[in-house]
């Protein structure tokens, strides 16, 4: 028998033993994802492990605990709940999968054979726009990249949406800010629940990776969208210092992070819509959470309706977690001087404008609105939405205004960060460009999370992914294959493949990800220079 086929899948942690399983490597070039395990093409997975105790009840909104240790072994074989949410029929996520708020866990894929605290570690942290998301989703099956890369993979669960990122240690009993909740506590809540969750996470990590392969001073935290964001954020946090030694931001909306007077104003908000006074806020814990659910995205069209742009659901700075604004840490040095990659896809909005989803200004009226509450906030930008729509030859037609917005909550956002990160650290910059043949007929182009499954080589079997129903299948595995070569060598070497050079404010060498990958210096630099430094950074 082969060692994959011997191999004990009992892993102990610091809670208690788990039980995992063989999976064959999803091939996506395979006319059938099926066929007999083998030593080269075999990963051993653990899934739905707790990291932390379930946070229900009084725990609801409260920092996370120990998980409850158990005895015997624990089957972990299956996908943990996701959080409470609406789960959309795009999420494509794995059949039964439940929801539950008992769904802080991880899962973790490895190579067959790989001896205890032996590989890089990758771990990852799932977008959604702080609301939705789940690591039981397609685009995320590790086992590609474990096989391919001779990595362990990780993924993390976190609380969403109203319990996860509405701060309600700004609303005490009387309804104004008291000197507890300004600490960033209260009898009740505590403050950036969903950042706490991934501390806890990587806390989880760094104890018990070694029994599975991995190598706890060798971890890349890598993440999209929301998650991008939440890699930035925790690269910014104290309390996260040292649980990682790379990053990866896929794009991120790294100035979407609110200060506590902004926080308290949603939090009120809120409690408005669910009908509690601040006074009573500790009701929160008797509602059913889709109840919450549900008045979050109530929340969520209100406040992006309002104020075009911004988002009602976000981390907040101000705390122990995230003390302050993360674009000024980059800025002034003093955030970790690890290796980063970040960058955005060519057509963001797109995706947006095809879900008719709120988050993203993509009319004129609305990137118009967009400017004049940034102007309100800082009237030397008064100018600004001249001087940065004329970069933009046919604004306001076509997709112009989606094209603002999309450089607002975006690229220019990580354009700043890399800027100020590559001054202290390796910092490379690249930009996704490629679409198959149906996304570049319909318009809908290099779209927002159009990557993912390039990076984790998670294409859907042959005969079932839509986006190549007018071919493009196997020039996107080409693509696919070189992007997880820069991944894998970034986790392995801390720096991806020779042929991308390091971004810095003179150069500024962007890696262009198509059909041929290419190196470009200040793409756009025209749409740079008009956005100027850190318009955004401002709330």
């Amino acid at each position: 028998m082969t060692r994959a086929g011997t191999e004990s899948l009992i892993r102990q942690t610091t809670a208690g033993a788990v039980r995992g399983m063989r999976e064959r490597k999803r091939d996506p070039r395979d006319r059938e994802a099926t066929g007999h395990d083998d030593p080269g093409r075999t990963v051993l997975s653990w899934k739905g492990i707790p990291f932390a105790a379930a946070p229900v009840g009084p725990l609801r909104f409260r920092r996370p605990q120990p998980p409850e240790p158990w005895e015997g072994t624990r089957p972990a074989t299956r996908f943990g709940p996701m959080a409470p949410q609406r789960v959309l029929k795009s999420m494509e996520v794995v059949p039964g999968v439940g929801v539950s708020e008992d769904c802080l866990t991880v899962n973790v894929w490895a190579p067959a054979g790989a001896a205890p605290g032996s590989k890089p570690v990758m771990v990852w942290i799932h977008g959604g726009g702080y609301f939705q998301g789940s690591t039981a989703q397609r685009f995320y099956d590790g086992r590609n990249l474990a096989s391919e890369g001779d990595v362990v993979v990780v993924s993390l669960n976190y609380r969403l949406g109203v319990i996860g990122f509405v701060d309600f240690t700004t609303v005490a009993e009387s309804g104004e800010t008291t000197s507890a909740s300004a600490a960033g506590e209260s009898a009740a809540f505590d403050s950036n629940l969903g950042l706490r969750d991934q501390i806890a996470a990587l806390e989880w990590v760094r104890e018990n990776v070694a029994a599975f392969g991995g190598d706890p001073g060798n971890i890349t935290l890598f993440g999209e969208s929301a998650g991008g964001a939440c890699v930035i954020a925790l690269m910014a946090s104290p309390l996260a210092d040292g649980l990682f030694h790379r990053a990866i931001a896929q794009s991120a909306p790294v100035t979407s992070v609110y200060g506590r007077d902004r926080a308290a104003a949603v939090a009120r908000r809120f409690l408005g819509i669910v009908g509690i006074e601040p006074a009573d806020a500790h009701r929160l814990v008797e509602l059913d959470p889709f109840a919450l659910v549900d008045a979050g995205g109530e929340l969520v069209h209100e406040v992006s309706g309002e104020v075009p742009g911004t988002l009602a659901l976000a981390p907040m700075h101000g705390d122990d977690v995230l003390p302050e604004y993360p674009l000024t840490v980059f800025r002034e040095g003093r955030a970790p001087r690890i290796p980063l990659i970040i960058g955005t896809n060519r057509d963001e909005s797109s995706f947006f404008k095809l879900m008719r989803s709120p988050l993203l200004p993509i009319t004129p009226e609305a990137v118009k609105q967009m400017f004049l509450e940034i102007a309100s906030d800082r009237p030397e930008f008064e100018d600004a939405a001249e001087r940065i729509t004329a970069a933009y030859p046919a604004y306001p037609r076509r997709s112009t205004p989606a094209e603002v917005s999309r450089d607002a909550g975006f690229r220019m956002p990580s354009i700043w960060l890399a800027e100020a990160h590559s001054r202290h650290a390796p910092t490379w910059m690249y930009r996704f460009d490629h679409a198959t043949p149906l996304l570049r007929i319909t318009g809908i182009g290099a779209t927002h999370a159009a990557e993912l499954a390039y990076v984790f080589g998670s294409f859907a079997p042959w005969g079932k992914d839509l986006v190549f129903r007018l071919g493009g299948r196997a020039e996107a595995l080409r693509v696919s294959e070189r992007m997880q070569a820069h991944w894998l060598a970034f986790a392995r070497t801390a720096a991806p493949e020779p042929t991308w050079p390091p971004y810095d404010e003179h150069a500024r060498s962007t890696l262009i990800i198509d059909k041929d990958d290419s190196v470009e210096h200040d793409p756009d630099g025209v749409v740079r220079e008009a956005w100027g430094p850190e318009i955004l950074a401002f709330r």
